[in-house]
């Protein structure tokens, strides 16, 4: 679903770079390459993020809402939760750190003041915002961190109801992503439900509760993954794309105007 006409910063040569406007914003998007049960490929979290973060550079580009460049994306990230499955190749927090405030550093070379994460991956997110704040203090970048939405384990909605409000990796809402992006790499008769109910026990402590804990996620079963696929459709995962589109567009466009006084 490549879109044309897409402001690549890697495209461009290093005086076309040095003459961006001022404003420019570089959008960079962070998916993983880690399992997601049997019946979603290792790229998921890849594909969602690269996917809608050009679909909205393209609408921004396109409207001229705002000066724009895509980064090409990065796959491998922090997926050390899934550190115990074959297929899952993650880095270190440390390295992924480095790694995110290494391009802002270089980011701030070729004369780029702004700069946007667009999350495909949950694990990302507490290590991403940590970033943000070190390549604003040290290299003076506007740094912002956006997911397609806000996971459900981070207090975001969505989930369905027979998942309990716990469909986190691998459930309904990611499943039907994949339907509409990729639909020959999903195996929906190898899906199951998989939703963790002793979790509905506790009132303080859980996904999306005020108390967070730590994870990995063999820790729910052997399939590795979190919700209840079964019901996802390509419909309705092409309807969550269309949403995440728009606001990473308008996203965009807050991100190049946005100041704090």
């Amino acid at each position: 679903m490549s879109e044309t006409n897409v402001p690549r910063f890697i495209d461009l040569t290093a005086p076309q770079v040095a003459a961006l406007p001022p404003d420019t914003v570089a959008v960079l998007p962070l998916g993983a390459v880690e399992q997601h049960g049997p019946h979603l490929p290792i790229s998921t979290d890849y594909v969602t993020a690269t996917e809608a973060a050009e679909a909205a550079v393209a609408v921004v580009a396109r409207e001229g809402s705002a000066p724009v460049v895509l980064l090409p994306g990065l796959a491998y990230t922090k997926s050390d939760e899934h550190h115990w499955s074959p297929g899952t190749i993650w880095l270190s927090w440390d390295t992924l750190m480095h790694t995110l405030v290494d391009v802002g550093r270089s980011l701030q070379t070729s004369g780029i003041t702004r700069l946007l994460f667009v999350n495909g991956h949950g694990g990302n997110s507490a290590l991403g915002q940590v970033a943000c704040r070190e390549i604003r203090r040290r290299f003076g970048l506007r740094t912002f961190f956006a997911h397609l939405s806000v996971p459900v384990d981070q207090g975001g909605g969505g989930s369905t109801s027979s998942e309990l409000g716990m469909g986190v990796h691998g459930g309904h809402n990611e499943t039907s992503l994949m339907l509409h992006l990729r639909p020959e790499l999903v195996h929906l008769e190898l899906a199951g439900r998989r939703v963790p109910e002793r979790l509905a026990e506790f009132d303080l402590i859980g996904f999306g509760k005020p108390v967070s804990f730590g994870w990995t996620s063999d820790d729910f079963g052997p399939d590795g993954y979190i919700g209840d696929p079964t019901g996802a459709t390509a419909e309705h995962g092409k309807l969550l794309f269309e949403l995440a589109v728009t606001r990473l567009a308008a996203v965009i466009g807050e991100a190049a105007r946005f100041t704090t006084r």
